[in-house]
């Protein structure tokens, strides 16, 4: 039999076992190597027949990683096709905000709501062995003051990290910080003040939108598009009809939607800011986690330090609690830092020094590639699963990385109502009004990825989707 056959005959019948859900999204595939001996065939045939099922979207490859199953295409979202820009800033009018954290510190739900890797995925052993030696080589240095800026060595290995993408970072400009939002909102506090202009793509994070809150300021809502982020060009039409103080962005793997702003828009982007006296705060928060393995550069790396404060944390990828993050001041550090200093005097010592010890013992990156390909398979699998059970009109957005999946819900359906009755069922998820400043996404919600897969998740998945379908009718 010829070769042609032989890979059209064998990616049939992988397309079969697709469609009937004998292979599922998210499922690793055997590698080529393992394909080629177990149906005795050679890697070239192999190699084929994957590829002619990659061509039809069935199937993806991740570099380093492999061949996984895709979740099945999803319409594109309907309210992104007309987004418009906001035509004057507002205040902070969402009043749905102020109750979120309440949701947010349940333990009782099935956590859905929640933004963070499973504890399952993140190397918490590894961390606890380094928080005991911290302690013991030095309880003294760990349990007191350390400098406001932090520990020395641990903004080495902030500004060695960066390196890896391309980024030119001087440790002393590393002022690390209790998480990441602790660092936005210092940045927010040092260089905007009340009544300022400040834009904020639509949708976004609610801890963003309560952190310009807190401060007093306006915003201008730029829209965020699946699949290809930031439109720089909307982004100089604000720009130049409004006196912009400041934008906060997150352009790699923006929660909830998961998009990525692609690098000639990022430098568009730092471009423009700069050209207008604008400085850009970017949320680099879910940089490290794109499914396909490479790190997306920031919007620091088209910048001298010049327009551009980076915020960063290790909550993503190592552990939430010990929350620890940073912000690359640039030229601001002395600013920042006397904020820093005034506002909680430094970052508590043990974290600081437990990471340190973490960092010199192990391989990130190792650790990394499990945490990204994990997510990937996740989202995948949640998608597959909402597709097949939630009703039909839903959408789906596909993220490029990060642990959020944005649905939008048959038109005349209510987040809010789908929110609370999950809530009765012991579900956690987060209604989409919340990811808005104007209370829009009403008939969205988002749900976070970030939990294995596994049987009792899919039962969760598919109780929402009998929910949504009787709050649909």
């Amino acid at each position: 039999m010829s070769q042609e056959l032989l890979y059209e005959r064998l990616a049939e019948r992988m397309r079969r076992q697709i469609q009937r859900g004998v292979l599922r999204a998210g499922e690793r595939l055997p590698s080529l190597r393992r394909l080629g001996r177990d149906q005795r065939i050679s890697l070239a045939t192999a190699v084929e027949a994957y590829q002619q099922l990659e061509r039809e979207g069935l199937i993806e490859a991740r570099p380093r990683s492999g061949y996984y199953v895709r979740a099945a295409p999803a319409a594109p979202l309907r309210s992104h096709r007309a987004r418009h820009l906001a035509r004057a800033p507002t205040p902070m009018r969402n009043p749905a905000l102020l109750g979120v954290l309440d949701v947010q510190s349940r333990r009782d739900l099935v956590p859905l709501h929640a933004a963070t890797p499973a504890a399952s995925l993140l190397p918490s052993a590894a961390l606890a062995a380094s928080v005991t030696r911290a302690m013991r080589r030095d309880p003294v240095a760990a349990l007191g003051y350390t400098v406001p800026q932090g520990l020395p060595a641990l903004r080495e290995r902030i500004a060695q990290r960066y390196a890896q993408c391309g980024v030119d970072v001087d440790p002393d400009e590393v002022i690390v910080t209790a998480g990441a939002m602790e660092a936005i909102s210092l940045t927010l506090r040092t260089l905007t003040r009340p009544g300022d202009i400040v834009i904020l793509e639509t949708p976004t994070y609610h801890g963003l939108l309560q952190a310009v809150a807190a401060h007093g300021l306006r915003v201008l809502e730029i829209p965020n598009h699946p699949g290809r982020g930031l439109d720089p060009a909307q982004l100089r039409e604000l720009l130049e009809r409004h006196a912009v103080r400041a934008a906060l962005l997150v352009p790699n793997f923006n929660n909830p939607l998961g998009s990525l702003t692609g690098e000639t828009a990022k430098r568009e982007i730092v471009a423009a800011c700069a050209a207008h006296g604008t400085v850009l705060i970017e949320d680099d928060l879910y940089g490290e986690l794109a499914y396909s393995g490479e790190r997306p550069a920031p919007l620091r790396r088209y910048d001298d330090g010049e327009h551009v404060v980076t915020c960063g944390s290790y909550s993503k990828i190592l552990a939430p609690g010990l929350r620890v993050g940073w912000m690359l001041g640039g030229r601001r550090r002395s600013e920042l830092l006397r904020t820093k200093s005034f506002s909680t005097v430094a970052t508590a010592t043990l974290p600081q020094m437990a990471l340190i010890d973490f960092l010199a013992r192990h391989d990130i990156e190792r650790g990394l590639r499990r945490l990204r390909r994990a997510l990937a398979g996740n989202a995948q699998a949640y998608r597959q699963a909402l597709l097949d059970h939630w009703p039909e009109g839903t959408c789906v957005a596909e993220p490029a990385g990060g642990m959020t999946l944005w649905v939008e819900l048959p038109e005349r359906s209510d987040g809010q109502a789908l929110f609370e009755a999950a809530l009765a069922r012991g579900i956690g998820i987060l209604p989409g009004h919340l990811f808005s400043n104007r209370g829009d996404y009403t008939h969205h919600v988002r749900l976070s990825c970030g939990q294995p897969w596994d049987r009792a998740m899919e039962a969760a998945l598919k109780t929402l989707g009998g929910l949504a379908k009787q709050l649909a009718r």
